[in-house]
């Protein structure tokens, strides 16, 4: 896939602001600090448009981006920020489980996993409950430049494993470095296989005029 275009279109907390879901769209979220603004960045080659911060937990609001006007990457807050009072994250708890659990024109959840880690427990729950919703995912292994091959594929392997404890099957996977540009065609490419079968599902109008 081409990039010919990328561009930000809104931020916001609530599902009725978002654009109409006549688009299809994938849902990037991880842990905070996962190197999420930096992997869109990467994909779209362009620097800047999801801001990157030293801080975890800089993205707070749903941040949709519109890609060559004919489809969506949503930048979720990341999950697991302990700084955040109890309150706050109960909110963007809420409102991320319900953008993901009713969002119709969303295609796929692209969940971002640090390679350089052991299996989280709080990214193994989070892909448990994407699980029990049955919402599509992928798990995307970022930074792995920071590290050897060996040691990604290790980490790798252990995550899948402890996948199985949840799914019959580990989902698909994919190895990035935002550095290197590293599996960069091969996410591109899976999302456009995906927008060549996309159909405008049926949704409430009303929802989308408040």
């Amino acid at each position: 896939m081409i990039i010919k275009s990328a561009d930000f279109i809104c931020s916001n907390t609530q599902v009725s602001k978002l654009p109409p879901p006549t688009r299809p769209e994938y849902a990037f979220i991880g842990r905070s600090n996962v190197g999420k603004s930096s992997l869109i960045n990467m994909l779209v080659q362009k620097k800047g448009l999801a801001k990157t911060s030293q801080t975890p937990g800089k993205t707070q609001l749903i941040n949709h981006f519109l890609v060559n006007e004919t489809w969506y990457i949503v930048d979720l807050p990341g999950y697991g920020y302990a700084r955040a009072s109890k309150s706050k994250k109960a909110d963007w708890n809420k409102f991320i489980q319900t953008y993901l659990d009713k969002r119709e024109s969303l295609q796929c959840v692209m969940v971002l996993i640090d390679s350089r880690l052991e299996p989280q427990k709080i990214d193994l729950e989070f892909c448990s409950w994407l699980g029990e919703k049955g919402l599509p995912f992928v798990l995307v292994f970022t930074k792995a430049d920071k590290q050897s091959n060996l040691k990604t594929d290790q980490n790798i392997a252990k995550f899948r494993k402890a996948m199985l404890a949840f799914f019959e099957e580990a989902p698909q996977h994919f190895v990035t470095s935002s550095e290197l540009h590293t599996g960069r065609d091969e996410i591109l490419g899976f999302i456009g296989n995906i927008n060549n079968s996309f159909e405008i599902p049926e949704f409430d109008e009303e929802r989308y005029s408040k």
